[in-house]
């Protein structure tokens, strides 16, 4: 029995070792290659920081800084309108009746389960027929983003919605709160910790898309980081510098979760 049960867990932790590997193990080696100086992925050159001191090139900051700078007014402008019209939508299923809530919910899974580049063409069509409202630009990147991030913030929000007392609400209202008012003192503080999480998920798909970008940035020469890795690889392939790119992005991000991760824990172990 023991014996078995041994068997079970080398066979439990090399499965779990594999598929770390397999996630985790690209990452890695980008990280490693980026000290290489090159993008054919040897160390000819040995050891070196020719590839970070590219983020420094005048000419090759135009470009990258122009990128990053498009990427977080589109994700910040994105995931804060997704975030506040998730939230109130959200409130507002969860007062429907039964049957009225499951078909609305049915519909906003649609945008998540059907094709991105079906959503990217469908967005692109809608802007082509109403342009006189819509004109090019970075106003169509945020709709589009919008339209797309928005039903992931509202899944993010129902659960945490679901678990709240429905007297807290009523009670907020027999001691003489307006309903505006017991929603904003009683029901968004009960479900801020799925409001950040939307928040954050809407900011995370926005910052990541590529196919609606493309799709929709039409001839602006309006460019995201995704948009601008893809035309500088398919011109130019893939240069060094981009594997620094990568590596100072995932480390960053890294990072940011770890310190997260590390005061939940504190503020749980403290609760």
């Amino acid at each position: 029995m023991k014996k078995r049960n041994l068997i079970g867990r080398i066979c439990a932790d090399g499965y779990l070792g594999l598929v770390l590997a397999i996630m985790y193990l690209p990452i890695f080696l980008i990280i490693v290659f980026s000290f290489s100086g090159s993008s054919r992925f040897s160390f000819d050159s040995g050891f070196t920081l020719e590839s970070y001191k590219q983020l420094f090139d005048p000419d090759l900051n135009a470009g990258l800084i122009s990128a990053l700078k498009n990427t977080a007014i589109l994700a910040l402008s994105a995931s804060v309108i997704s975030t506040i019209l998730g939230a109130f939508s959200t409130i507002g299923i969860f007062a429907l009746g039964r049957k009225l809530k499951k078909i609305t919910l049915t519909v906003n899974q649609l945008p998540m389960i059907n094709s991105e580049v079906v959503m990217a063409v469908s967005l692109m069509v809608f802007f082509a027929a109403f342009s006189f409202i819509f004109p090019q630009g970075m106003t169509r990147l945020i709709i589009s983003h919008v339209a797309f991030c928005t039903p992931y913030v509202v899944l993010s929000i129902l659960p945490r919605l679901q678990r709240m007392d429905p007297n807290m609400y009523e009670a907020a209202l027999d001691l003489g709160a307006n309903p505006f008012s017991a929603m904003i003192k009683v029901v968004f503080p009960y479900i801020m910790p799925g409001i950040v999480s939307g928040f954050a998920m809407a900011f995370t798909l926005s910052l990541d898309d590529f196919i609606i970008t493309q799709f929709n940035k039409g001839d602006t020469g309006i460019e995201t980081l995704s948009t601008y890795i893809y035309e500088d690889a398919r011109v130019k392939s893939l240069e060094p510098f981009w594997f620094a790119v990568f590596s100072i992005f995932f480390v960053v991000m890294f990072t940011f979760l770890l310190v997260m991760n590390i005061k939940k824990t504190q503020k749980e172990a403290k609760k």
